[in-house]
């Protein structure tokens, strides 16, 4: 391969938005779809998964609790409201103490907060319950910050909850499917070297990106496919 075959988060939203719909076109899902991207990097692939689904789209918060000195590794994750995931193997081989965790996740809480505020305003969460919830990311590591989204799902009792996202390694895919109904993920590289190694446009999304994103679904204009004209939701 030339290149890392993802451009950027759009391009890696299309092909993950078409094996969604080979697969719900295989196995239709357990009531309305309901499409949620997790901040950041994940609404703008959500995006296009919504408009090739014409499902609606929001978000649901989610923070990694990285280890300290070692952000990258992930201790665990919270979720809105107040799910906490835990990745036992990384705490029992460092010896992460209880008072670490639970510093670093209240410093998380706080950055979570404040993406609520941000990103849904006054706007209500959506409805969950009965719902086919897909779940969205732009890729997974050790698969805990989807973990903790998909436990806070479940609270809502959906009909079915689908993580779905362009990359992540085999393992990780395989331990998703212990908690979520389906897992769709269309690359699953050996060795995985990171997330943004299989994309070559991997810039941070921001969080006026997100709004922008948001705003457009929070009018309650379903999202249409590239080129089409957008419709109103009933209700």
């Amino acid at each position: 391969m030339d290149r890392a075959p993802y451009l950027n988060r759009e391009e890696a939203g299309c092909a993950l938005a078409a094996e969604l719909a080979r697969v719900l076109a295989r196995e239709p899902a357990r009531g309305a779809p309901l499409v949620l991207g997790l901040p950041r990097g994940g609404v703008p692939v959500a995006l296009e998964v919504a408009r090739k689904l014409r499902a609606p789209l929001d978000v649901l918060i989610v923070r990694k609790l990285g280890l300290p000195g070692q952000e990258e590794l992930a201790m665990g994750a919270i979720a809105s409201g107040g799910v906490r995931v835990l990745n036992r193997d990384v705490l029992d081989l460092l010896h992460v103490s209880q008072a670490t965790v639970d510093q670093v996740a209240e410093e998380e809480l706080r950055e979570l907060e404040r993406r609520e505020a941000a990103y849904r305003g006054d706007r209500p969460r959506p409805e969950l319950a009965g719902r086919c919830v897909i779940l969205v990311d732009d890729g997974l590591a050790t698969g805990a910050t989807m973990r903790a989204a998909v436990d806070a799902v479940r609270r809502a009792e959906p009909a079915e909850v689908v993580v779905a996202v362009p990359v992540a390694p085999r393992e990780t895919v395989v331990g998703l499917r212990r908690s979520a109904d389906r897992v769709i993920c269309p690359w699953t590289p050996e060795p995985f070297f990171g997330i943004g190694g299989w994309y070559v446009d991997f810039a941070q999304t921001s969080d006026a990106e997100v709004r922008a994103i948001l705003d457009r679904a929070g009018d309650r204009i379903q999202l249409p496919p590239a080129g089409g004209s957008a419709r109103r939701l009933p209700g």
